[in-house]
């Protein structure tokens, strides 16, 4: 018997699993330990799978009876058939992924619908500590110093908007997240993270 939301939830894991309509199959790239993924079966009814490359997310996924792949979302989905999916989740995971494109590309073929979740590089508290301070900003969204962090892309809800359109991408749903809220104004200044439903015709 599925469940009601938790309303501890993170808001950006309680906007991916409204998205997400219920009983379908679901792959979580870059899955991390599992927290999205094992709130989508258990409340949502989805029959899931992930692929993450930390170990020891693994074993935090495993603990939680998951089914997950030691693998790099960044090898592509080949072992995968086209359409094998009713939805690829890729959250707060594409900003660490070589070949974009290529990534989103292959999870929209092996996924009906795609659910990407991106971190908004042109946040206002960035935009003010590289004005004010002149030095790459660590801020909510930006935890890192620019010596140390994982990601190889930054980018903004704007820019990923328009890559979108370059590669006949529809979004098919937006929101997006900033301070532990939905934004709903502004977002491209105001959200850390945003949120897009996407499909491709």
């Amino acid at each position: 018997m599925k469940e009601k939301l938790p309303k501890d939830i993170r808001v950006d894991h309680r906007l991916i699993c409204e998205m997400i309509e219920p009983d379908l199959k679901v792959l979580d790239l870059g899955c991390g330990d599992g927290e999205l993924l094992s709130l989508l079966i258990k409340h949502k009814g989805c029959r899931g799978t992930g692929i993450e490359i930390n170990e020891h997310a693994i074993y935090k996924c495993v603990a939680k009876g998951l089914t997950v792949s030691h693998a790099d979302i960044n090898s592509g989905l080949s072992d995968y058939s086209d359409g094998r999916f009713d939805y690829v989740i890729l959250n707060e995971s594409l900003q660490e992924v070589l070949n974009i494109k290529a990534t989103i590309l292959e999870a929209l073929r092996v996924g009906k619908k795609v659910v990407v979740g991106v971190p908004n590089f042109c946040h206002f508290s960035a935009r003010l500590q590289l004005f004010f301070n002149g030095r790459v900003p660590v801020t909510e969204g930006l935890p890192y110093q620019w010596y140390d962090t994982p990601n190889l892309r930054f980018f903004s809800i704007k820019d990923f908007r328009f890559f979108c359109k370059e590669n006949n991408i529809s979004i098919e749903k937006f929101t997006a997240v900033g301070r532990g809220i939905e934004i709903k104004f502004l977002r491209n200044l105001f959200a850390h993270i945003g949120i897009f439903l996407l499909t491709k015709h």
